[in-house]
């Protein structure tokens, strides 16, 4: 699953077109690399997100195709 498709299902970021517009802005990495919105995101993967000075670091759990909100954060799991 591209990364931006996860972040928004995942509802780490809102809407698909922001989340997109991120990794345009090389707001996202994964595993210490900077990355393009069509990532093919693994488990295991290490997501870094930037909102200004602000960082936020999860550890993907699941993929999904679709998820309700209460299924969303069982999809990752977030690291200090």
């Amino acid at each position: 699953m591209r990364i931006d498709k996860f972040l928004k299902i995942s509802r780490l970021i809102k809407r698909r077109s922001v989340a997109n517009e991120a990794c345009d802005n090389e707001h996202v990495s994964v595993n210490g690399r900077v990355v393009k919105a069509s990532y093919d995101v693994k488990a295991g993967d290490i997501i870094e997100i930037s909102f200004g000075s602000r960082k936020l670091r999860v550890r993907v759990l699941d993929i999904r195709e679709h998820a309700g909100k209460d299924e969303a954060a069982g999809m990752y799991e977030v690291l200090e």
